[in-house]
Protein backbone atom coordinates (compact mmCIF):
# COMPACT_ATOMS: atom_id res chain seq x y z
CA UNK A 1 0.00 0.00 0.00
CA UNK A 2 1.64 3.62 -1.16
CA UNK A 3 0.07 5.58 1.03
CA UNK A 4 -2.77 6.00 3.60
CA UNK A 5 -6.38 6.16 2.92
CA UNK A 6 -8.93 8.11 4.87
CA UNK A 7 -12.63 6.23 4.11
CA UNK A 8 -14.90 8.13 5.61
CA UNK A 9 -15.29 11.47 7.83
CA UNK A 10 -17.71 12.89 10.05
CA UNK A 11 -17.67 16.09 12.14
CA UNK A 12 -16.95 15.93 15.92
CA UNK A 13 -17.83 19.77 16.07
CA UNK A 14 -16.91 23.09 14.10
CA UNK A 15 -13.27 22.39 14.91
CA UNK A 16 -12.79 18.52 14.82
CA UNK A 17 -13.94 16.08 12.86
CA UNK A 18 -12.96 11.97 13.43
CA UNK A 19 -11.33 10.15 10.36
CA UNK A 20 -11.62 6.35 9.54
CA UNK A 21 -8.96 5.15 7.54
CA UNK A 22 -6.58 2.73 6.59
CA UNK A 23 -2.87 3.60 7.23
CA UNK A 24 0.45 1.63 6.78
CA UNK A 25 3.23 1.66 9.36
CA UNK A 26 6.55 -0.53 9.16
CA UNK A 27 4.98 -2.49 6.38
CA UNK A 28 1.62 -3.63 8.43
CA UNK A 29 -1.56 -2.15 7.03
CA UNK A 30 -3.89 -0.50 10.34
CA UNK A 31 -7.36 0.82 10.86
CA UNK A 32 -6.94 3.89 12.10
CA UNK A 33 -10.11 5.91 13.84
CA UNK A 34 -8.47 9.21 14.63
CA UNK A 35 -9.94 12.79 15.90
CA UNK A 36 -8.72 15.64 13.64
CA UNK A 37 -8.39 19.09 14.78
CA UNK A 38 -8.35 22.51 12.75
CA UNK A 39 -4.87 24.42 13.13
CA UNK A 40 -4.73 28.23 12.71
CA UNK A 41 -3.92 27.89 9.36
CA UNK A 42 -6.67 26.10 8.33
CA UNK A 43 -5.07 22.93 7.93
CA UNK A 44 -6.49 19.70 9.73
CA UNK A 45 -3.95 17.81 12.13
CA UNK A 46 -4.11 14.32 13.78
CA UNK A 47 -4.27 14.60 17.94
CA UNK A 48 -3.40 12.12 19.70
CA UNK A 49 -7.23 10.64 20.82
CA UNK A 50 -7.89 7.70 18.64
CA UNK A 51 -6.86 4.01 18.25
CA UNK A 52 -4.97 1.74 15.59
CA UNK A 53 -6.01 -1.74 15.03
CA UNK A 54 -4.37 -4.44 13.31
CA UNK A 55 -6.64 -5.48 10.40
CA UNK A 56 -6.84 -8.65 12.13
CA UNK A 57 -9.44 -7.31 14.51
CA UNK A 58 -11.65 -5.98 11.50
CA UNK A 59 -14.27 -8.92 12.15
CA UNK A 60 -14.46 -7.70 16.05
CA UNK A 61 -14.40 -4.11 15.45
CA UNK A 62 -17.40 -4.68 12.96
CA UNK A 63 -19.06 -6.98 15.80
CA UNK A 64 -18.87 -3.80 18.62
CA UNK A 65 -20.34 -1.74 16.03
CA UNK A 66 -23.08 -3.43 15.65
CA UNK A 67 -23.55 -4.64 19.30
CA UNK A 68 -23.37 -0.83 19.61
CA UNK A 69 -25.94 -0.19 17.29
CA UNK A 70 -28.52 -2.95 18.93
CA UNK A 71 -28.35 -1.57 22.24
CA UNK A 72 -28.91 2.08 21.44
CA UNK A 73 -32.00 1.28 19.37
CA UNK A 74 -33.09 -0.95 22.37
CA UNK A 75 -32.04 2.10 24.69
CA UNK A 76 -34.12 4.73 22.47
CA UNK A 77 -37.18 1.88 22.81
CA UNK A 78 -37.18 1.97 26.27
CA UNK A 79 -37.53 5.57 26.19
Amino acid sequence: MAEDKIVATFKRNPTEEVRAGVKEFKGRRYIDLRIYYMDDQGEWKPTRKGISLATDFMPELKEAVESLEKELATAEQEQ
